[in-house]
C-alpha cells in the first residue's frame, strides 16, 4: 500500500479560480462598477479583473494545471481552463487520483492581489466597500467548500486596514467554517503599521485566542517586481528568478515574527510560511541564532527564547517541490513538527502533471522524495501537524 493511500494526505496550499461573478452575485449594486468585475483585454489578450478603472487581477490564470501555455503565458479565459481547476466536484475526482484528502483553499485576486483594491483607510467610503468586498469573497469561500466540507476548507482574509472590523471579520468567517487566516508579509506596502509593530496586537490576541493561525503567503505583501532581469534576458529566465524571489521573501517574515516579540507576548499563536518551501529554513534559523547571541540582544531581552526555538514552537514552513538532502535537512533542523506538505494546485509551478510541467502527481512525488522516512515522521508532514493547526477532524 502506498503512502497517500495509508496517510489522509492535508494539502495546505492551493488555490480556487474565481468565478467572473464572484463580486458582481454578492456586492450592492451602489457601487456600480467599483464592484470587481471581468472583462477582455485586446492589449493583454485575456480576461483580465478590474474595479472601476484599476486592475486588481487576470481572469483565469492561476488555472494553469493541464495547461497548454508555458509560464509566464497563461489560460486566457475561464472557458479554456482545464475543468478540474474551476469545478469543485471535478477537482474531488482529480483528488482522488492525486492522492490528496483534504485542501485549503486561497484565493489570487482577493487576498493575494489585495494591494489593488482601494485602500480602507476610513477616507470617504472606502473602508466600507472594502468589507464589503472581503465577506463577500469570504463568504464565496464557505459556498465552494461547501461542496464536501470534509475535504475543502477556506482560509479567510481580512479588512486590515482596520483591526476593529478585521476582529469582526475574523469571529464573523471562523463562525461559518474558516480555519486560518491569511495575512500580507508587509503591511506597510498598504499604508499601515510594519508587522512588528504593536499596533497589531489587538489581532493577534484575537487569533490566539480563536486558535486561527496567521499564514503568510508569498505574494501577498504588495505589488512585486515582476521584471528582475533585462528583457533581452528572456521572459522564461525572468520569471524563473522572480518565483524564486517570492519564495525566499518568507525568509525575512520568518525573522520578523522571531525577533520581534510577537511570540513572547503570544505563545499560542501559530504562524505558517506558505508556498515558499523549506530548504532555506535550516540556514535562516542558524543564521538568526548566530547574530542573536553575538549582539546586545540577549542583553536587551533576556526573557526571549532563541529565535530558532520560537520557530519550533509555534512557525510552519511549507514545501511541494523539495527533494534530496535541502528537504531531508530541513525536516531534521526545523523538526518534523513544524514541516507541511502542500501542492500550489492550479499554479503554474505546482505540483501537478501536463503538457507544459515535468510535476509528477503528489502520490508519486510523495512516495519517491518522502518513502524514506519514518512512518511516524510521515504522518506529522502530511495529516497530523495540518489536522492539529488547522483543527480539522
Amino acid at each position: 500500500m502506498g503512502i497517500a493511500e495509508r496517510i489522509p494526505v492535508i494539502d495546505v496550499d492551493t488555490h480556487i479560480i474565481e468565478p467572473y461573478d464572484l463580486w458582481t452575485s454578492r456586492m450592492s449594486a451602489k457601487w456600480g462598477d467599483r464592484i470587481p468585475h471581468v472583462v477582455w483585454s485586446d492589449e493583454q489578450k485575456q480576461d483580465i479583473w478590474l474595479s472601476g478603472d484599476r486592475l486588481v487581477g487576470l481572469g483565469a490564470w492561476a488555472a494553469h494545471a493541464g495547461s497548454e501555455y508555458w509560464a509566464p503565458d497563461f489560460t486566457p479565459r475561464w472557458e479554456e481552463a482545464a475543468p478540474e481547476t474551476v469545478d469543485p466536484k471535478r477537482r474531488l475526482a482529480m483528488m482522488d487520483d492525486y492522492g490528496v484528502r483534504t485542501q485549503l483553499l486561497y484565493g489570487n485576486v482577493l487576498p493575494l492581489g489585495s494591494h489593488a483594491f482601494d485602500r480602507g483607510s476610513g477616507a470617504g467610503d472606502e473602508l466600507e466597500f472594502f468589507l464589503e468586498v472581503v465577506r463577500a469573497y469570504n463568504d464565496f469561500l464557505v459556498d465552494y467548500a461547501s461542496t464536501d466540507p470534509k475535504r475543502y476548507v477556506p482560509m479567510m482574509a481580512l479588512p486590515f486596514w482596520d483591526v476593529g472590523h478585521s476582529v469582526a471579520e475574523m469571529q464573523r468567517a471562523a463562525a461559518l467554517g474558516h480555519r486560518g487566516i491569511i495575512f500580507p508579509q508587509y503591511p506597510e506596502a498598504h499604508g499601515q503599521p510594519r508587522l512588528a509593530d504593536r499596533h497589531w496586537d489587538r489581532l493577534w490576541a484575537a487569533a490566539q485566542e480563536a486558535e486561527l493561525s496567521i499564514n503568510f503567503h508569498i505574494g501577498s505583501g504588495g505589488n512585486p517586481e515582476i521584471q528582475i532581469l533585462p528583457e533581452d534576458a528572456g521572459r522564461g529566465p525572468n520569471d524563473a528568478v522572480h518565483v524564486m524571489t517570492h519564495f525566499l521573501d518568507n525568509a525575512r517574515t520568518i525573522g520578523t515574527v522571531a525577533c520581534s516579540g510577537i511570540c513572547h507576548r503570544f505563545p499560542r499563536l501559530k504562524f505558517v510560511s506558505v508556498e515558499s518551501g523549506v530548504g532555506w529554513v535550516p540556514f535562516v534559523l542558524q543564521a538568526l541564532d548566530w547574530t542573536w547571541k553575538n549582539n546586545i540582544a540577549r542583553k536587551e531581552y533576556p526573557q526571549y527564547l532563541l529565535p530558532s526555538e520560537y520557530f519550533r514552537r509555534q512557525m510552519y514552513a511549507c514545501f511541494f517541490f523539495e527533494s534530496g538532502a535541502p528537504l531531508d535537512a530541513a525536516i531534521e533542523i526545523a523538526g518534523a513538527d513544524s514541516i507541511l506538505y502542500e501542492t500550489d494546485f492550479p499554479h503554474p509551478a505546482a505540483m501537478a502533471p501536463g503538457p507544459t510541467s515535468t510535476a509528477s502527481t503528489p502520490k508519486d512525488y510523495i512516495e519517491r522524495t518522502l518513502g524514506h522516512l519514518p512512518d511516524e515522521t510521515l504522518r506529522k508532514i502530511l495529516h497530523d501537524n495540518a489536522a492539529a493547526l488547522y483543527r480539522l477532524d
